[in-house]
């Protein structure tokens, strides 16, 4: 049983870390997920307080910073409401779409697409679409350097 338990445990951290790259999958939640998989197959006792509380808040801050950060990007490049929205449509229906470069065309056209129905000129609504590929890819950036911290977190409690 303890092979299985660290089986699920590790198979739960893969598929977080690959969720901070493909938004599909449930990221932090799964990693969050793997240390109650650690507690029922071997002890909750090495969590205490202080753990569940620093990885709930990590846990909510990657949410937040997820749609914040992707804004951030929109925004700061000079995109409308409907260029965020656009983006943000775009990030989760584009890997759908087109399989392989969804996740990167599915932003960028989102925001493109957004920032032309609010009425802006093609140049702008390009910049705009860059600017939510520059959100994409540090909001991608940050998820994973909090996950990897959530990871070390959790072994350096069992320590």
């Amino acid at each position: 049983m303890d092979i299985l338990g660290w089986v699920l445990v590790i198979a739960l951290f893969a598929i977080g870390l690959a969720g901070a790259v493909y938004p599909i999958l449930p990221g932090a939640l799964a990693i969050y997920f793997a240390f109650f998989v650690y507690g029922w197959f071997f002890s909750f006792e090495p969590f205490g307080w202080w753990f569940w509380s620093f990885q709930t808040l990590i846990v909510i801050i990657l949410f937040v910073a997820d749609y914040v950060v992707n804004a951030w990007g929109v925004k700061r490049f000079g995109g409308s409401k409907a260029s965020v929205w656009g983006s943000t449509i775009g990030v989760l229906i584009g890997p759908f779409v087109i399989p392989a470069f969804g996740l990167i065309i599915g932003p960028f056209a989102g925001a493109f697409l957004g920032e032309l129905v609010s009425g802006s000129n093609v140049k702008k609504a390009m910049l705009v679409g860059w600017g939510s590929l520059v959100g994409l890819f540090t909001s991608t950036v940050a998820k994973v350097v909090f996950q990897v911290a959530m990871i070390v977190i959790f072994f350096i409690w069992l320590i």
